[in-house]
């Protein structure tokens, strides 16, 4: 049930409030015990939360050895006729720079004469989008447009139910205005997703701007890391989640969930719990990827971070009644509560403890577990390096560029006790803050070479 209006905001900030309250003093509690016994709990928390992640991104990797490690059109479909019809959705606001280039890869993907239709929904752009889109759309018949009034609300999933209503084929896939798609992936993704009964698909995402400089790099790093730790999460019982551009969603799963909630500012992320809570499963695809640019400064790297943030914290304020009930899974229950304590709790108690340990001149009692956090991912992403992929070559897992990740990534804990402080005083405006599409870099090979 998707949360909106004036109360669930004020829900949220008293969920938030709470949220912090109990990681700060579970961050300063350890720093009143005597002797070793401050260690304790987060000894404790490091052997079970360090089994879980060892399992995840470890196990789940020799699980998948010896896996083909692309999707290919299983040889038992019967030709065109085993593919069914594709909408693909994308809401564009000031896209300029990348919508003319994203509709002529659409036209450029391989799959039956009809069966794929392309819908832009322009969300009061005021640059040259609608233009450039009119001029599209007389070149290509596939292509629909609806508009939108810049202030008709609802962010991105406002824009994506205004066309929901629209859509007659059985899949819906939803992109960015700057993906980058290979010309084979719907070849290769429907079936995918049929032969294995998905209700939605995540592609993993590739940075196709990698080597502009070292934050877009670090982010090549992290979406393969992202990619390996969902597919580990799946492979181990988990839960596996949107990340919104190149989802292929099943569109009557979509409307049974009741659209896309419009009182979120992730709608890929609140998706995956409503889906989850629907009975309905996500897979993920390593090969072939959905391409995407990183953004190339910290200012917007901070600003996209924070929308992330508090999105991933919204969907467990607004949906825990549901995750702990008898509609999820023990295995799934367990992946929950280990991936929450990971991602949200740890760099909130980590900051408390750092700052109990500096008033009490104590040594900070919760290190164990953040270097072993810490140290797993490092090994994750030395893995997803290394892993057969297409797309944008991933960078090389050298010692230094895993030095520079592993850094970069501390910026979490920097992201996550803000958005949290944040969220319990100040009050929330819901609005699309956009990441800024540029297109200037010229385009990546998207050939179905395996590097």
């Amino acid at each position: 049930m998707a949360v909106n209006g004036s109360t669930g905001t004020d829900r949220r900030r008293v969920k938030a409030s709470v949220f912090l309250i109990a990681c700060v003093a579970a961050g300063v509690a350890p720093h009143g015990l005597s002797g070793g016994r401050s260690v304790l709990p987060a000894l404790t928390l490091t052997l079970l939360l360090g089994i879980y992640s060892f399992r995840t991104v470890l196990l789940g990797a020799r699980r998948r050895q010896g896996e083909t490690e692309a999707a290919q059109p299983p040889s038992n479909l019967d030709g065109d006729a085993a593919l069914p019809s594709v909408d693909v959705v994308v809401a564009a606001r000031d896209e300029e720079a990348v919508i003319g280039r994203l509709v002529e890869r659409i036209a450029q993907l391989r799959y039956p004469a009809g069966r794929l239709q392309l819908w832009v929904v322009d969300d009061g752009s005021e640059d040259r989008t609608p233009e450039l889109l009119e001029e599209l759309r007389r070149e290509h018949p596939f292509l629909h447009l609806v508009r939108r009034n810049r202030e008709a609300g609802g962010g991105k999933s406002g824009a994506l139910n205004t066309v929901l209503a629209q859509l007659k084929s059985r899949w819906m896939l939803v992109l960015d205005a700057d993906a980058q798609l290979q010309s084979d992936v719907l070849e290769r993704l429907i079936p995918f997703a049929e032969q294995g009964v998905w209700s939605a698909v995540q592609l993993r995402k590739a940075v196709v701007n990698g080597e502009v400089n070292l934050l877009a790099r670090a982010q090549a790093m992290e979406m393969a890391l992202d990619a390996v730790v969902q597919q580990g999460r799946l492979d181990g019982g988990g839960i596996a989640e949107l990340r919104g551009n190149g989802q292929l969603l099943l569109r009557e799963a979509i409307q049974a969930c009741g659209g896309f909630n419009e009182a979120t500012v992730t709608d890929d992320l609140d998706l995956s719990f409503r889906l989850l809570l629907a009975g309905r499963s996500i897979g993920v695809l390593w090969d072939p990827p959905v391409q995407e640019e990183a953004v190339l400064s910290l200012r917007a790297l901070w600003r996209q971070r924070q929308r992330w943030a508090e999105g991933g914290l919204q969907r467990f304020f607004d949906y825990w009644p549901g995750l702990v009930s008898g509609r999820v899974s023990l295995s799934g229950k367990l992946d929950l509560s280990s991936f929450f304590l990971l991602q949200y709790v740890l760099p909130v108690v980590a900051v408390a403890d750092l700052a109990a340990s500096l008033v009490t001149r104590t040594l900070p009692a919760f290190w164990p577990l953040s270097l072993v956090v810490l140290g797993l991912s490092g090994v994750a992403i030395l893995q997803a390096c290394q892993r057969s992929s297409e797309g944008p070559p991933l960078p090389e897992a050298n010692p230094a560029s895993l030095a520079l990740v592993m850094l970069y990534l501390l910026h979490w804990f920097v992201v996550i006790p803000w958005v949290c402080l944040r969220m319990a005083v100040l009050p929330k405006r819901l609005v699309w803050a956009k990441t800024l599409h540029l297109g200037t870099l010229p385009e990546s090979d998207l050939s179905t070479q395996a590097s």
